[in-house]
């Protein structure tokens, strides 16, 4: 056997149960070819010596929205804590572009006015010229508007919005707060007027972070991502990206199935999943399948569906995304789906609204007699004690987010809003894949950072980055558990297991060189952050290459795949 390429003197994590770790791998065509010891490898074309570095399946991000990618037409109030910060941010920048219509911002904290919603008051007096000003909040499922905004909209005249839920005080004057937004706006009237109203949301603004958001995944070692929310109408944009060379990592593009979508529309799902496999893609780059509900919204604004009532709200236990009594809806159109054939990815983050998704998944099941179907639930960050078995017992993938979890995110919000008692309930990853469930790691993307070694160190101490306020402490899962859950975890959940998310022969040559070897942080996370990938390879391809592996493989990284380069006797040192 000759090799296409060679990486050798490295520490391999295979997650393969027969041989998890080996010293070598081989590439030949895009696909590997031999793991094992670096004495017993065949001769290849080229060779990496990775010098002790850690390699890895590529990272598998279940849960990234590409298109929410940052703007540089709007302002980021990431890290921004206060209100008089938020006013700052967004003044300064008003000033610095006069030639915008509107005013933009993202990534807002909920708690960014204490035992209170922000209002459109909040926002007065930062823009001279009277631009309408819109704040989207960091999980995208709140948006804030100023008083002039209100007005362009019509919502100050007691007008509704297609893309969200505008919130009214007791004499009916809108406060500039709207829920739903996401759900909302990702619908076909919902994105159109949007598209309409707010120019940050024209496609061409879209694309724009589409690519960024590529670059950004490649560059962090993400093989594979989930864009788990595309709207049919902006498919084409993914199709662009095809089509342009956009796409250096794989993509798996989630379908929105919004609330009150009928069968007719269901048919238009079906039609564009089937083209789409059919369409020249040899590489594999872009797939089609999933589909995106949701069974209620966020813990934060107290929309999400809570079995009993909220903390510090008497009364108030959210609603379901779905209307109907015990989410009889939600059942009909999952079961539906299931006999469409279609794998589901249902955001839940109350333990009511997980029960209803688990309910729903299963009773699909026990109507269509399907089965592995692994239909998925996103988020899973306030699961009852009762519910937990039911994951593995189902077949359920839990799709989590390991950052959300850490407590700069969620103090003055949703553990208040959850309340103290059932913080045991809080992103139970140990819990889960204990009982042997699939448990998938990702980003949430651009809710939390897209840096897996984030997610790396929040799953293992659930403490802010800084290391202060670990809490749970009974959740946290180690280094090689969280790492699995971004690997085979994730390619489990897409029916990838025998392409993906392992070191093992025949599967896909996408791998990862860190800089350092990871576990050797296994003791002190913090470490890891300090870490990044070094290389990103995706069917072979070198799409990305940094610090010494960059200077050691520069003749030959980029855009040609391994196997195309002239067969010689190449062999590159990273120090």
């Amino acid at each position: 056997m000759s090799l296409d390429l060679l990486i050798t003197g490295a520490r391999v994590r295979t997650f393969d149960p027969l041989a998890p770790w080996a010293e070598a791998v081989g590439v030949v065509g895009g696909r590997i070819a031999w793991v094992g010891a670096a004495a017993d490898a065949p001769a290849a074309a080229r060779t990496i010596d990775a010098n002790g570095r850690l390699v890895t399946p590529g990272i598998i991000d279940s849960h990234n929205h590409l298109l929410l990618g940052f703007d540089e037409d709007a302002v980021s109030l990431e890290g921004a804590t206060t209100l008089a910060e938020v006013r700052r941010r967004i003044a300064a920048f008003a000033a610095r572009r006069p030639d915008l219509a509107w005013i933009c911002a993202e990534n807002a904290v909920y708690s960014i006015v204490e035992g209170r919603r922000p209002n459109a008051r909040d926002l007065a007096g930062l823009d001279p010229l009277g631009r309408p000003i819109l704040v989207t909040t960091y999980d995208q499922h709140s948006v804030w508007l100023d008083a002039h905004a209100l007005r362009a909209l019509g919502v100050a005249d007691g007008g509704a919005l297609a893309w969200g839920r505008p919130e009214r005080d007791e004499q009916g004057a809108a406060t500039g707060w709207v829920t739903d937004f996401y759900t909302s706006a990702m619908t076909v009237a919902g994105l159109a007027a949007l598209q309409r109203d707010i120019p940050m949301y024209s496609p061409e603004r879209r694309y724009r972070k589409l690519q960024g958001s590529m670059r950004m995944a490649t560059s962090l070692g993400i093989t594979t991502v989930v864009e788990p929310q595309v709207p049919l109408a902006e498919l084409p944009l993914f199709e662009r990206a095809l089509a342009e060379g956009v796409l250096t990592s794989r993509v798996i593009a989630a379908l929105f199935h919004p609330v009150g979508a009928d069968a007719a529309f269901r048919a238009e799902l079906r039609t564009a999943v089937d083209r789409a496999a059919g369409s020249p893609d040899p590489e594999g780059l872009l797939r089609l399948g999933p589909l995106k509900l949701y069974a209620d919204d966020v813990i934060e604004p107290h929309t999400a569906l809570m079995l009993e009532d909220y903390a510090n709200r008497p009364g108030v236990r959210g609603r379901p995304s779905y209307p109907g009594d015990a989410g009889r809806e939600l059942v009909g159109v999952i079961t539906e789906l299931d006999r469409l054939g279609f794998q589901t990815h249902t955001h839940a983050t109350g333990d009511g609204g997980i029960r209803l998704a688990l309910d729903a998944i299963e009773r699909a099941g026990r109507a269509n007699g399907t089965v592995d179907r692994r239909h998925g639930i996103v988020h899973v960050e306030c699961l009852h004690p009762d519910d937990l078995a039911r994951f593995a017992e189902l077949g359920v993938t839990a799709a989590m987010q390991p950052r959300h979890c850490s407590p700069d995110l969620v103090a003055g919000t949703w553990m208040e809003n959850v309340g103290e008692e059932r913080w045991s309930r809080a992103w139970r990853f140990r819990s889960l894949i204990e009982s042997g469930a699939t448990v998938a790691f990702s980003s949430d993307w651009q809710v939390g950072e897209m840096d897996p070694l984030v997610g790396l160190y929040s799953a293992a101490t659930r403490a802010g980055l800084d290391g202060s306020a670990a809490w749970t402490a009974a959740e946290r899962v180690g280094l090689d558990r969280a790492l699995e859950a971004y690997t085979a975890g994730g390619a489990r959940a897409w029916h990838l297991e025998s392409t993906r998310g392992r070191v093992t022969r025949g599967t896909d040559a996408d791998l990862v060189i860190w800089s350092g070897d990871l576990y050797d942080h296994a003791g002190d996370p913090a470490g890891v952050l300090g870490e990044h990938a070094e290389l990103t390879m995706v069917g072979g391809r070198l799409v990305h290459s940094t610090g010494a592996v960059a200077d050691a493989v520069g003749g030959f990284a980029g855009d040609d795949p391994v196997g195309t380069a002239p067969v010689g006797d190449e062999h590159v040192h990273v120090h």
